[in-house]
């Protein structure tokens, strides 16, 4: 079995194991600054850029997942939003997309859990997608058969992301493992069967 962490407009990797492996999300699990969890990435016309989802008492030791509460002081929904305009506006599919991604970046969602996992039904659905998508609301202890994704930064050696076009392909070489937003953005419906299931894992 594959443990992953909540993420915030996961990588292509965490939604090509979704489809393609027993995973579960482990919401029981503490939350760690500064990762997946309420970090993203897209490719931007300077290279790639990080996103972050601003949440409150980010310093508190031991804070389960399912209490980590977003803040809105300072405005990262329309920072986030101005960028992935900037970034995918002239990409094939923003304007099938961004009605459906911008409610993300207007509305107010009290935990992060909550954001992530509607976010992600949402990017899940615009590629066309179908998996079930399984949850822990305690936390998960790893056997050595699992894989265990939750460790900040853990990369997992054998995932080799499959080369798709970007938006920025004419000035930059190919970026791996983004958002899935970046390649829902250039691939459309298509992103299934053009990527994530040829993504080796």
């Amino acid at each position: 079995m594959t443990i992953l962490p909540s993420a915030y407009m996961p990588s292509v990797e965490y939604v090509a194991r979704l489809l393609r492996e027993e995973c579960i999300i482990d919401l029981g699990e503490h939350y760690v600054k500064r990762s997946e969890r309420n970090r993203a990435l897209i490719l931007s016309a300077n290279g790639v850029m990080p996103l972050t989802v601003h949440v409150e008492n980010a310093n508190r030791m031991r804070m389960p997942m399912r209490d980590v509460k977003i803040d809105y002081s300072k405005r990262w929904q329309h920072q986030h939003w101005v960028s992935i305009l900037s970034a995918y506006k002239s990409s094939p599919y923003f304007d099938y997309f961004a009605d459906e991604i911008e409610p993300f970046y207007r509305r107010e969602w009290r935990f992060l859990v909550d954001y992530n996992m509607e976010y992600l039904q949402t990017l899940l659905r615009l590629i066309g997608a179908k998996c079930e998508i399984k949850v822990s609301e305690s936390y998960l202890s790893a056997t050595d058969d699992d894989i265990d994704l939750r460790p900040k930064n853990k990369k997992d050696p054998t995932f080799v992301a499959e080369p798709y076009f970007q938006v920025f392909s004419d000035r930059m070489p190919f970026e791996p493992n983004l958002s899935v937003l970046d390649l829902a953005m250039c691939e459309g419906r298509e992103a299934i069967d053009a990527v994530l299931m040829r993504c080796r894992l």
